[in-house]
């Protein structure tokens, strides 16, 4: 980099290390890690892009800017396709072309490394070896989905609502070799028919009322990786032929579309109905049944897995206590007995639902009265609904109305908080956007 572009960086208040070859380049990069390698494309004893390949090999995650002449730049371009961020000829135009390129490359760095800390907490989040399961039937389950991971076959999930299909359903995803590609869920129930045709396969501009733009379909932005289908058995008897269609043929057409549109996707559904009953009373179609009962996984029940419900609600507690900014709380004797003998109708969801009441009535340890159930069922509802609804009150004023910094203070997801907001009718104080 010569000395001009140095001045103006230096200006933007960037640390700059500089290097005159590719040799003492290279030999800065294994000494630090640098967040953006400015090179020009011709050096004293060699060219940029063997900085740029040292780089993909030794430090991948390092954008490289090029500044080559007018006349290279068919090589500059050439440098992209190995793998470079941008490039810009010199003579630059002005001080500004830099700066903006600079910027943007370092934009994108970052972008990228916050994705990479993301995936590395969903890896581990999401991990089969992360999940509780002591229990001999959970640590069956989670055996075959270990196993079933790294084909392709479809899954079909089973288990009473709040058992965690859909954490499963992720597990298997980031345990298979899709694990680098996006996991993309629907809930089936949550659509109308009409609806969620549009959200699974999209819809072409003007194919009706409203369709004033063309929309990409779930089927379409899932390509190379898993599509959770959670409550399948919801879908009306019309769209399950075109999903099973799409699990045949690997294509649909978009709603008013024409053009076939190819997908390599893995479909995980999941229900809490009993399918085969459907099947026979006509309600789901039998073939479709067993394209997706390619490997069927049932999840127990709360209550039939009683070696994990302390250690579940030890890790909702401590979870829901860090959302709150609470010191470290615990369980009674007695409230650990009580948690044991409930029935647990709600499952894993009631219990974190359980746990974050606790956590809000609570002083430094969990009593039986804190709970909100005894062993012949939830009490207090009432209550219950006034202190959540002040709590996403407090949260929402505390944030400016921003949902995303409310749901991750609450410790709940954005899905969640969204229906919390429409059912305690505070959809008008979160005009602070997402």
């Amino acid at each position: 980099m010569d000395r001009l572009m140095e001045t103006i960086l230096r200006g933007e208040g960037y640390e700059i290390t500089s290097a005159d070859s590719v040799v003492d380049a290279i030999a800065a990069c294994e000494r630090r890690q640098f967040r953006l390698v400015v090179t020009d494309l011709r050096l004293p004893d060699g060219e940029g892009t063997a900085i740029l390949a040292w780089l993909r090999e030794h430090a991948p995650g390092v954008p490289v800017l090029l500044i080559t002449a007018y006349g290279s730049i068919a090589s500059a371009v050439d440098a992209m396709k190995q793998g470079a961020c941008d490039y810009l000829a010199k003579p630059l135009q002005s001080p500004d072309e830099l700066r903006l390129a600079v910027r943007k490359a370092l934009a994108v760095e970052q972008v990228e490394r916050e994705r990479e800390v993301l995936r590395a907490e969903q890896d581990e989040r999401f991990s089969c070896d992360s999940l509780i399961a002591d229990d001999p039937r959970m640590r069956k389950v989670l055996d075959l989905a270990r196993r079933v991971a790294p084909t392709s076959a479809s899954i079909l999930i089973t288990g009473e609502s709040g058992t965690g299909k859909e954490v499963l359903a992720r597990c298997i995803h980031r345990n298979s070799r899709r694990a680098d590609r996006v996991f993309v869920a629907v809930n089936c129930a949550a659509l109308s028919p009409t609806l969620i045709e549009s959200e699974l396969f999209g819809h072409e501009k003007g194919s009706f009322t409203g369709a004033v733009t063309q929309h990409v379909g779930r089927f379409e932005r899932a390509h190379g990786g898993t599509l959770f289908l959670d409550e399948i058995a919801e879908m009306d008897a019309a769209l399950q032929a075109k999903l099973l269609r799409v699990l045949q043929e690997h294509s649909f057409e978009r709603v008013g579309g024409r053009r076939e549109i190819n997908v390599d996707v893995r479909v995980i559904a999941a229900t809490h109905r009993n399918l085969q009953e459907y099947v026979a009373s006509g309600r789901f179609r039998e073939d479709l049944y067993y394209r997706l009962n390619r490997f069927p996984i049932e999840l127990p029940a709360l209550r039939e897995r009683g070696s994990d419900i302390l250690r579940l609600a030890h890790f909702f507690l401590r979870r829901a206590a860090e959302s709150m900014k609470r010191p470290a709380i615990t369980l009674s004797p007695e409230a650990e007995q009580v948690l044991l003998r409930y029935g647990w109708p709600g499952n894993i969801r009631e219990l974190e639902n359980a746990m974050e009441r606790a956590v809000i009535l609570c002083d430094d340890v969990v009593e039986p009265d804190d709970l909100g159930i005894t062993e012949e069922g939830p009490v207090r509802p009432v209550l219950f609904r006034d202190i959540e609804r002040q709590a996403i009150l407090d949260a929402l004023n505390a944030n400016e109305g921003n949902r995303t910094r409310t749901a991750r203070q609450l410790g709940i997801s954005l899905r969640t908080l969204q229906y919390r907001l429409k059912e305690y009718g505070f959809e008008g104080r979160a005009a602070g956007g997402e």
